[in-house]
């Protein structure tokens, strides 16, 4: 996979929204989510220091991964757009992120719910991905 001439300032952009939509969508669905986990908020926020704050920055490097690899395979299939953008980011959901999720949450008894809140934020975070790549282009 090549990387010449790929949009570094679109992927930033891309993986910062990416990340704005996870604050988004938690802030929105957190209850639901802490219900699926079988969790509560004091669950969640128990400890600190690195161990609060590693998964936000797993999440950021996670995100700047996805958008270079979104831009870079939008890249090799040319014509870039946001119609292309969307679509590229709905086929790597549906093919790769919620089939992924499917198999892992049913392996693990995971609640439909949880798969449900979890792979709506990925399909929230690649749309937006996609969409700011291909507005920006290459």
């Amino acid at each position: 996979m090549t990387f010449v001439g790929m949009n570094y300032l679109a992927v930033v952009v891309a993986a910062l929204a990416g990340f704005g939509v996870g604050a988004v969508w938690y802030t929105a669905f957190g209850k639901a989510w802490l219900g699926a986990l079988g969790k509560t908020e004091d669950d969640i926020k128990c400890g600190g220091g690195i161990a609060r704050t590693l998964p936000f920055v797993i999440a950021l490097v996670a995100d700047l991964v996805m958008a270079i690899m979104l831009a870079g395979l939008m890249g090799h299939l040319g014509g870039l757009s946001v119609k292309n953008g969307l679509i590229s980011a709905l086929f790597v959901w549906v093919g790769f992120v919620i089939t992924t999720m499917g198999v892992n949450h049913a392996f693990s008894g995971a609640k439909p719910s949880l798969t449900v809140i979890d792979g709506g934020h990925w399909l929230a975070v690649l749309l937006v991905m996609g969409a700011i790549i291909g507005a920006f282009g290459l």
